[in-house]
């Protein structure tokens, strides 16, 4: 990989570092705090957190027509979400520690949290609930493929694509055949301790 690319992901390393460090700060100014899975506010907040709470009755009455009629639709979703959660985790029990590859942690991107937000009534939490699993599960399937594509095929495509994972931008170029085989070995070999390094932040190769 050229040089010029390698300082320019360096640099964008430390950004999302800087970034989640900030994050994290304003997240202490929201007067909430983390413990183990409870989010819990300071009592002034959770009290005006409760007079925000739209009532059920009222809430169903503002609702869009549309969002009532497509509901099965979109909750029906879960079944193949449920089967791709079982697919998609018994590959990974199976296949990871064959290969060496360090396993994804699958409550590093299933977050279910939002619950705990006393502004929202019972169909908004229950939205975001499942909002949340899917999402989640969309990221750690996503995970999963992506390391996997590292451990047999880190090469980036000739074409632009959408949407690409955190992985992609330190793949081998297209074409770029010198020392392909040494790369690839290279790209194996971090897999098995990434996360004892870098949590799940992605490779650092």
């Amino acid at each position: 990989m050229d040089q010029k690319i390698r300082d320019l992901l360096g640099q964008i390393t430390l950004l999302e570092d800087k970034l989640r460090t900030l994050l994290q700060e304003k997240e202490s100014k929201l007067f909430y705090q983390v413990n183990g899975k409870r989010v819990e506010f300071t009592g002034a907040i959770r009290a005006s957190h409760r007079r925000l709470k739209i009532n059920v009755f009222r809430w169903i009455a503002r609702d869009r027509p549309q969002n009532v009629f497509m509901a099965p639709i979109i909750y029906s979703v879960i079944l193949p979400l449920l089967f791709l959660d079982l697919c998609i985790t018994i590959y990974q029990a199976t296949c990871f520690p064959v290969y060496r590859i360090a396993k994804v942690r699958r409550a590093g991107y299933i977050v279910i949290d939002r619950q705990h937000l006393e502004y929202l009534n019972v169909f908004e939490r229950f939205h975001c609930t499942y909002c949340a699993y899917a999402n989640g599960l969309l990221a750690y399937s996503c995970e999963i493929a992506a390391r996997t594509e590292q451990y047999f095929c880190p090469i980036k495509h000739a074409r632009k694509i959408l949407g690409s994972h955190a992985r992609y931008a330190r793949f081998l170029d297209y074409g770029d055949a010198d020392d392909y085989h040494a790369e690839l070995e290279a790209f194996r070999t971090s897999l098995a301790g990434e996360d004892k390094q870098n949590g799940e932040s992605g490779s650092r190769n």
